[in-house]
């Protein structure tokens, strides 16, 4: 008994050291995010920003005691602000990349995910080679790696891009691509927000990206958000809160 509880206390100090090292101290963290980008981030009916990775920053800042404060920035601006000093982290279903990288550090990845292209529902027949051997034109967000891989597939000449995911799913609409290239879970909010109007015809084009929070190169928050992170996985809230953005709201 004495054996088992010196090595019950032993955990328990453990912990409250492990703790103690990323507690912090009730910080306000100033979080940018494009929020044109759902489920991961939006503006609800009622003007607060909403979204999984607002959800996900939140249940990080109640394990290393912070509170975020989200700050909508466009997505082509959004490296240069944080570099500017304008915020203290990007949460904005950033893919990880060795660019990236470059000029940012990123937290361990949170969530792996696939291309889908959005098309005309008149067109859900569709499929990637129509897209890739024919003369189909895709649309997709500037600076994305969406953008990159729709270039792989069709060529710059048969590549649109806009300043957000909004501007290119209305540019689909009203005929002027013939697709959009997303990631697969944005591609179910559009499809459900413009219901009638557009599918989401060709699903699983994988690109293995994963997403990452991003912090200022050097900046030792990214060790809090790491810890914070890895919390939420062990408990099972983040898996939780997939369900909740990314499989409940896609079914």
């Amino acid at each position: 008994m004495k054996r088992i509880f010196a090595t019950s206390l032993a955990l328990l100090l453990a912990g409250s050291l492990a703790f103690a090292q990323y507690d912090l101290g009730g910080r306000t963290l100033i979080v940018g995010s494009d929020t044109t980008y759902p489920p991961f981030e939006t503006v609800d009916q009622n003007g607060d920003i909403v979204g999984f990775d607002i959800d996900v920053v939140n249940a990080i800042c109640g394990v290393v005691n912070c509170v975020a404060q989200f700050q909508t920035t466009a997505w082509d601006g959004i490296f240069a602000a944080m570099a500017n000093g304008e915020f203290d982290m990007i949460a904005s279903g950033i893919s990880i990349t060795a660019e990236r990288a470059l000029v940012v550090e990123f937290t361990d990845p949170y969530h792996e995910v696939s291309q889908a292209v959005a098309v005309r529902t008149d067109d859900g027949d569709l499929t990637l080679a129509d897209f890739t051997d024919g003369s189909l034109v895709l649309g997709a967000q500037t600076g994305t790696t969406n953008a990159i891989l729709a270039e792989e597939l069709v060529g710059r000449d048969r590549l649109r891009i806009y300043d957000d995911f909004n501007a290119a799913i209305l540019a689909l609409i009203n005929g002027d691509v013939d697709g959009v290239m997303i990631d697969d879970t944005s591609a179910d909010a559009f499809v459900q927000q413009y219901a009638g109007q557009i599918v989401a015809a060709i699903r699983n084009v994988q690109s293995g990206d994963t997403l990452g929070f991003a912090v200022q190169p050097g900046d030792e928050l990214v060790d809090a958000l790491n810890y914070g992170l890895a919390a939420i996985k062990a408990d099972g809230t983040l898996e939780a809160l997939v369900e909740k953005w990314l499989v409940e709201q896609a079914d």
